[in-house]
């Protein structure tokens, strides 16, 4: 029974030793941009001296080669190496090599002469300075909007609001300092918006976008709460109402005095038309119309 249990562990170990297995250091690796970031391939076991050993790149389902017949290719020519036996290394790391990675080993002496592991990376972006608009003056009691964008950062940026360098927090009632504010901060789509601006909402405004990769934000900008004068708009109707007044009552006068009358043509004005000479025209009651009673003479 012993003998038969040690040639079973022999023959699984043997079988082991001709199988060609990969593992890796870490399946979802990423790196800031312009890093260098390693792809471990380790090969566990094998038993051919020279394996093929290949890498493809895989984005958008469609799969190119990185690394051929011992030679970096495609868009990362001049910007990997292979470090013994088969990991990937990428220099100077970009966006575009966001992507999953393949590791391809066949060895031809092995029984089981192929294996393969599949490599996620993400290439984290910094963000660049978002563009931020904060509205000059608002009337106390109004509403207004405040917007903060960017869109290089990757993965997607969140969003901070600073009123007097000081955070604004999302729930307004879990700071003193906000506890009165009426706002809604939506820290994925960059927004602030106030429901009922209040005197104590004037002060300086800046947004900051951040990501794993970093941060950056836009210069601050001041927003002016100014009183509405009740007073002075009611002067301004009391005058345009005087004014529409005084044109109405020029205008009944002018037309009072005949400045908008038009001459009209009386009897006396009219003048008959003349007969031609040489001819006369004479009426009859039976025909009821002239009839030519003599003509030119020559």
């Amino acid at each position: 029974m012993a003998l038969y249990l040690a040639s079973s562990l022999l023959a699984a170990m043997r079988v082991a030793i001709l199988a060609v297995m990969l593992t890796t250091l870490n399946q979802s690796p990423w790196a800031n941009e312009f890093e260098s970031i390693e792809l471990s391939c380790l090969i566990k076991s094998i038993s051919t001296v020279s394996p093929r050993i290949e890498w493809k790149k895989i984005k958008d389902g469609k799969p190119s080669y990185v690394y051929f017949e011992k030679q970096i290719a495609g868009d990362l020519e001049n910007r990997a190496k292979i470090r013994e036996p088969a990991t990937l290394v990428i220099l100077n790391a970009t966006r575009s090599d966001t992507a999953q990675y393949r590791c391809e080993v066949t060895a031809p002496d092995d029984q089981k002469n192929f294996d393969e592991i599949l490599i996620d990376l993400v290439i984290r972006v910094k963000p660049v300075v978002p563009t931020c608009y904060v509205p000059k003056s608002v009337p106390v009691g109004q509403s207004a909007e405040l917007s903060c964008m960017e869109n290089e950062g990757f993965p997607k940026s969140q969003y901070q609001w600073f009123r007097n360098h000081e955070e604004i927090p999302e729930d307004p009632k879990s700071s003193p300092k906000f506890l009165n504010s009426s706002y809604v901060l939506n820290s994925a789509m960059g927004t602030l918006k106030f429901s009922d601006v209040r005197k104590e909402d004037d002060a300086q405004y800046y947004c900051r976008a951040k990501n794993e990769a970093g941060l950056a934000q836009c210069a601050p900008q001041r927003m002016e709460v100014y009183d509405i004068n009740i007073t002075s708009i009611v002067l301004g109707v009391l005058v345009v109402l005087v004014v529409l007044l005084c044109i109405t009552v020029g205008i009944c006068c002018a037309y009072r005095r005949g400045y908008f009358t038009t001459q009209k043509q009386t009897g006396s004005n009219y003048k008959a038309p003349g007969k031609n000479d040489g001819v006369d025209y004479v009426r009859t009651e039976d025909e009821g119309d002239f009839r030519h009673k003599s003509s030119f003479v020559i």
